[in-house]
């Protein structure tokens, strides 16, 4: 249901591709700056890095299932020949 609202508003598989390997980047971005952080803020500044990092696998995820949708189910171009034929 969610992937073919995602589908219907224009979505696909490598956006959320691309918007995985985006958060991963941000999360390593995240991260660095929070050792730029004096000791009593640097905790709050790495748990936002810890979160921004489990964006990635969800993402990643829905975008694979995009993919699968936006793909003929296999086998069917074996059925049409045959049914053609």
């Amino acid at each position: 249901m969610l992937v073919d609202l995602l589908h219907r508003i224009g979505l696909r598989g490598w956006h959320l591709h691309l918007g995985a390997t985006g958060s991963v980047s941000l999360c390593i971005g995240l991260w660095i700056r929070a050792k730029t952080h004096d000791q009593s803020e640097r905790g709050n500044a790495e748990r936002r890095a810890l979160f921004v990092g489990l964006w990635p696998p969800l993402l990643w995820l829905i975008g694979d299932s995009l993919e699968r949708r936006e793909r003929p189910p296999r086998g069917s171009a074996r059925l049409r020949r045959a049914v053609g034929k």
